[in-house]
Order: structure tokens, then C-alpha cells, then sequence
């Protein structure tokens, strides 16, 4: 499952993103905002997806959120302070990857400022395509982080 969020920066388009995750055979569910409306906050959007991806992964299950807010910097700020959620902003196809392959970002944040639809469409469909490696010392850095998450309850 994909959980989406978006603030009035992100609003249109997340409304595009629902449009292309059917299309690549996705399941989304729309975590809100359910309607464009300036001066909304980030943080109630970013808690909500990242609490879930969180909560299904702590369930045995694969989930994946997108948030979009105008920078993609204060959900990704907002998100990580959910124990289990790896919030990547991302903003080209490498880091895209990177934050995949070497990171095992469960939410990627994106920019509705600073990215085109073309860009965010790439971008987007390459980080749902990369899979996490197998490489040990990736494995080894995002357990690091899970095992701090545990120790400190963060």
C-alpha cells in the first residue's frame, strides 16, 4: 500500500500522483488533505503517512508513503520523527536511487515548487521500481538506525 499526504503546496500535485499510481498498478490510500486549502499544515499530513508506513511495517506488511509539500523539506523533518519512517527528500532520479538502494526510504517526499510534472513522474516511478540492496554494509547502517529507534524509543 501507498499512503499519500499533501499540504497546499503539494495539492496539485498529489492529484496527478493518484492519477499515475493506478496506471503503474499501484493501491494508494489519500491521507489528506482532501481539499485545497491555503494555510494548512505540513505536519498533521507527514505524522499521518508516516505513522502508518510505520505501523504496516511493523505488521509484516510492505508499505510505501509520498508526501508533498512546496520544499519536500519540512515533511521529510516532520515524518522522521516517526519511530520506523526513513523520509527522503528527493529531488533528481540518482538520489531517487540512493535513497533507496543504500537508505531503504519507506516515504519519499517531494517538491511542488521545485520539480516539473515530468520530473516528479520520473523521479517518482524510479524510487517505487528500486528495491533496497543487498549489500551488507547498507543492511548493517539502516539497522543501526532501527536498533537506536528501539534503544531510545525515537
Amino acid at each position: 500500500m501507498i499512503y499519500l499526504g499533501a499540504d497546499h503546496g503539494g495539492f496539485e500535485l498529489r492529484e496527478k500522483i493518484k492519477k499515475w499510481l493506478p496506471e503503474w498498478n499501484y493501491k494508494y490510500q489519500d491521507m489528506g488533505n482532501e481539499k485545497l486549502e491555503e494555510g494548512d499544515d505540513y505536519p498533521a499530513f507527514a505524522f499521518r503517512v508516516a505513522e502508518q508506513v510505520a505501523d504496516d511495517e511493523r505488521d509484516g506488511k510492505e508499505a510505501f508513503g509520498i508526501l508533498i509539500c512546496r520544499s519536500a523539506v519540512g515533511m521529510v523533518i516532520a515524518a522522521n520523527k516517526i519511530h520506523g519512517a526513513r523520509a527522503a527528500a528527493v529531488y533528481n532520479k540518482k538520489m531517487a536511487v540512493k535513497s533507496r538502494e543504500h537508505n531503504n526510504s519507506n516515504i519519499i517526499a517531494l517538491s511542488g515548487d521545485n520539480l516539473t510534472e515530468d520530473e516528479a513522474k520520473k523521479i517518482l516511478k524510479i524510487w517505487l521500481t528500486t528495491p533496497f540492496s543487498a549489500e551488507d554494509r547498507h543492511r548493517r547502517r539502516v539497522e543501526q538506525i532501527k536498533e537506536f529507534e528501539r534503544l531510545t524509543g525515537n
